[in-house]
């Protein structure tokens, strides 16, 4: 059985050192992908963008901390949310009970953000960007063309541990490429959140809501003018 020691911030386990797979290194969670359902066909691979999350990042997790448990657990969800198209598949999550909002706003069960995709669903309808207007597959590729060394994530700051985990977190990237007709400015795009991942004794989620102004962020990858017409 594991416990959590709030004195220490650790993962204990009272049999095994050994830490549940989906909040080890997302790496090692792709690596054991026994009839996984890949959306790609095959495992993605986050070589290239690790290099750049290695040389950007401004927190080092100890490990074993909460910190890094729970980093590695969202960024285990974001891989099978991004890559994996079935959710009954996702490790990270408790399927049939998993709920996902942003700002207060609706719920979605997993299903729902299998197909439609996180970028859909967190940014919804403004003067920069409409869902309706974009497929799971569509938004992911205008915002890779926009970010291509990645739109990397991190956890910075723990606030509350398990049952409800809050944490706050940024989300960056170089924006070296267009965005929509929009030219890059070279220019780091960061934007900053508030999480609350309700989780399970064995830390899968069953509730996500996360909270930041999604609205800035748009008007970064817009401001640099008039759109260019190739």
């Amino acid at each position: 059985m594991k416990v959590y020691d709030q004195s220490s911030c650790k993962m204990v386990n009272e049999k095994t050192t050994e830490l549940p797979l989906w909040v080890q290194d997302r790496d090692i969670v792709i690596a054991q992908d026994q009839e996984v359902q890949w959306r790609e066909g095959k495992r993605p691979d986050y070589s290239f963008t690790n290099e750049f999350l290695n040389r950007e990042r401004k927190f080092q997790h100890s490990e074993g901390s909460l910190e890094a448990l729970a980093q590695n657990l969202v960024r285990t969800f974001e891989m099978e949310a991004s890559h994996k198209s079935n959710p009954e598949q996702w490790l990270s999550i408790v399927a049939d009970k998993f709920k996902m909002s942003s700002n207060g706003g609706q719920q979605y069960t997993a299903q729902e953000v299998a197909t439609q995709g996180t970028y859909n669903l967190f940014l919804g309808e403004s003067e920069q960007y409409s869902s309706k207007s974009e497929t799971f597959e569509s938004s992911f590729e205008l915002f890779h063309t926009a970010f291509p060394n990645g739109f990397l994530w991190e956890l910075t700051e723990v606030l509350s541990g398990p049952p409800s985990v809050t944490f706050k977190w940024r989300h960056w990237g170089t924006f070296s490429g267009s965005y929509k007709n929009y030219t890059p400015t070279g220019e780091t795009v960061e934007m900053v959140g508030v999480s609350i991942a309700r989780v399970t004794d064995d830390l899968k989620i069953e509730s996500l809501e996360h909270y930041f102004d999604n609205n800035a962020f748009l008007q970064k990858l817009t401001s640099g003018g008039c759109p260019f017409h190739p």
